[in-house]
């Protein structure tokens, strides 16, 4: 199936990597901020004095347990009786209501169901009795009563007070930490902002490659910081907040961390989810809190990362207006721009939902300036490929520009991975430098996914799929408008069989209608080939049809590309945010147009069908000789493909790089800094393997 590099289009335009922060001016007012771990000492104490009180507790119960006589059996009144009147009574100690003592002879007692002989007990008597000893005295003279002395029984007294104790150490535990706004008990009111700090490792606008404009906003705000009275002069106001859009991965979060470290200001960093909670109006206190902190610390920046998560429309879907959500929403507009001024403190958010965010949190004065953060161009892409690139040995033939120009679409994420997969495979093949091989390498397993090699396919199986990619092949280069092709392959890689991968020469802004009807006719020339060669489609053109139709109802819905219904847009839909945005639509069109679309996108579709067919059908014989090299290859590169459409004969199989399990270092190092990504001489015929 047909593969192609994530590119922008007219509905989601290219994006840019990470940012920048200003710094403080020399001679600023530095401004007394807690250090850092100044609540250390206190916290410690406390836990120190926690883990006393409780060693010393449990040294109380051990030697309480020890103390204890575990000899003693819990007796019956009635059974303590019958040894009296037997005159089987040793010896008693006699303590108000308590009675312990020893027998003459073992008795029995059933404990539990179970008869066992005892020679010392103790019971707890209904109420005292004074004639007891006489009793005693009376049956056996010779028996030895005791009275415990009074002031003796401290062990019982103190027992009697821990309940109390415990109860006033936890209820002063508690009220000190409500009023000295701890994290743990009763502190889920209070913010829960991280303040960064010098001592944290830094990350600055040197760190930060791409969205050159963002960068220039950011700094702007920074040098307003610093030097506030440059601007004032002129009668300009500090701006109170500044959000950053765009798509996952484009270094939204990095450019504010940027922005932490160039700023010589507090900078508070909270998530948008830790304000939401389950009980209501405690999203709505941690947003007081902070903006509390805030003006006690102004001027100082506040960042709030994914603000979407508590920044949607108000009063949207089935939950109302009352809840947690739209409560904490209510506070922040009214923290930002409301009855009280919070001068000094900017607010900084991100996103990459910015149509779902309420139309109140976006107006000027409020979010004064909204920064798109873009896809980067290619000179953005060797940006960051030098900034992830600094810490990493690169071989002598590396070229970063090269590399740039071939991940059209990739984000600042794409790229950082890329580098560090093209680390990992370095280090698993025991080279002490990154080559371009690696890089390359690392690029198709981030483009096309990882291959699979213990997928085992039958030889008719591995046939189909090389008829299928060299379908795809062979119509991208035949015609004009599509992109060039970069790399084929039938080796199982991710979620696809096999691969082909095509590679725009420019970053593109917009599509024409000829470009998006030859990307058509590519995608459905696999399935061509497979009818041609198999006499019956299969199922591995599923994601080939998937995408055609979606860009064939596009060119008609929303791109005006249908000359029978015109420049008209379609795909306008009334959608609630909180129903899942698609269970809940509205069409302005009639039954009547929509059949008039589905007829427009079946004849687009077969229109590119019928082209990639009278293509393959002319070019049979190229078709199977492409199919053919590919079974016996594996994977073939634009220049090979070429040398085979031209019917040249191609150099022979190189063979694939394993890795070195034993290899000196002396060899690899040699062979790194030779860095041959070029191939080995040519061997022999015979000796060629595929």
């Amino acid at each position: 199936m047909s593969e192609e590099p994530k590119q922008s289009t007219p509905d989601s335009p290219p994006e840019g990597e990470q940012n920048n922060g200003p710094t403080a001016p020399p001679g600023d007012k530095q401004r007394s901020r807690p250090k850092p771990g100044s609540g250390d000492s206190s916290r410690t104490l406390r836990n120190l004095s926690l883990w006393v009180i409780i060693v010393l507790l449990a040294l109380f119960a051990f030697q309480l347990y020890s103390g204890r006589n575990h000899d003693e059996r819990e007796v019956s009144y009635t059974w303590f009786r019958d040894q009296v009147e037997a005159s089987n009574i040793r010896k008693v100690t006699v303590d108000e209501r308590e009675i312990r003592g020893e027998l003459l002879q073992p008795a029995p007692i059933n404990l539990d169901g179970t008869t066992v002989q005892t020679t010392k007990f103790r019971l707890w008597i209904p109420a005292p009795d004074p004639e007891l000893p006489d009793k005693i005295y009376e049956k056996n003279p010779k028996a030895e009563v005791r009275g415990k002395p009074a002031g003796t029984n401290w062990i019982t007294a103190l027992i009697s007070w821990i309940p109390l104790i415990v109860f006033l150490g936890i209820w002063i535990f508690f009220m000190r930490q409500m009023q000295s706004g701890g994290n743990r008990a009763f502190s889920f009111g209070k913010s829960r902002a991280r303040l960064l700090t010098g001592n944290q490792p830094r990350v600055t606008f040197d760190d930060v490659a791409g969205a050159t404009e963002a960068k220039e906003e950011l700094g702007e705000i920074i040098d307003f910081l610093k030097d506030p009275r440059k601007f004032q002069r002129l009668g300009g106001k500090i701006p109170k907040g500044a959000l950053l859009l765009g798509a996952p991965g484009t270094g939204k979060t990095l450019l504010a961390r940027a922005v932490a470290g160039e700023a010589d200001v507090p900078f508070f960093s909270m998530s948008g989810s830790d304000f939401v909670e389950m009980f209501v109006g405690v999203g709505a206190s941690r947003v007081r809190d902070l903006f509390e902190q805030g003006k006690k610390s102004a001027p100082c920046i506040i960042f709030i990362d994914e603000l979407d998560a508590v920044g949607r429309h108000r009063g949207a879907g089935l939950g109302g207006g009352h809840d947690e959500r739209e409560q904490t929403l209510n506070q922040l507009l009214v923290e930002m721009d409301g009855f009280e001024s919070n001068e000094g403190v900017i607010l900084v958010a991100a996103t990459n939902r910015p149509d779902v965010l309420d139309p109140a949190l976006l107006r000027p004065g409020r979010f004064d300036r909204q920064i798109v953060v873009d896809m980067p161009d290619a000179k953005g892409r060797e940006g960051i490929l030098r900034v992830h690139s600094r810490k990493i040995p690169l071989g002598k033939k590396v070229d970063l520009e090269i590399l740039a120009r071939g991940t059209p679409g990739f984000s600042g994420a794409d790229l950082a991975n890329m580098v560090n997969e093209a680390a990992l495979l370095a280090a698993r093949r025991d080279r002490t430098r990154v080559t371009m091989q690696e890089l390359e390498d690392a690029k198709d397993k981030v483009m096309m996914g990882p291959e699979r090699r213990s997928l085992i396919l039958t030889d008719e199986e591995r046939k189909g799929i090389a008829y299928h990619e060299a379908g795809h092949a062979l119509v991208a280069v035949r015609l004009p408008s599509a992109d060039p092709l970069h790399k084929v392959t039938i080796i199982p890689r991710g979620q696809s069989l096999g691969s082909t991968l095509q590679i725009p020469e420019k970053d593109k802004y917009k599509l024409s209608k000829q470009y998006c009807l030859d990307r058509i006719a590519v995608l459905l020339a696999g399935r061509v080939a497979d009818i041609l060669v198999g006499e019956e489609p299969t199922t591995g053109a599923s994601d080939d049809i998937e995408k055609a139709s979606k860009l064939a109802r596009r060119m008609v819905c929303e791109w005006g590309m249908s000359e029978h219904l015109g420049p008209i847009s379609y795909a306008q839909k009334e959608e609630q945010i909180f129903l899942g945005r698609e269970i809940s639509q509205h069409r302005d069109y009639s039954e009547k147009t929509a059949v008039a679309i589905d007829e427009e996108v079946r004849a687009i579709i077969n229109a590119c069908e019928e082209q990639a067919r009278g293509i393959l059908s002319s070019e049979i014989d190229t078709l199977h000789r492409l199919a053919a090299v590919l079974l016996e290859r594996e994977v073939l590169d634009r220049k090979e493909i070429e040398a085979v459409l031209e019917g040249r004969e191609l150099p022979p199989v190189r063979a694939r790089r394993e890795p070195r399990k034993h290899v000196s270092k002396a060899d690899a190092k040699f062979s790194d800094e030779a860095d041959t990504e070029e191939a080995p001489p040519p061997e022999p015929p015979e000796k060629a393997s595929s």
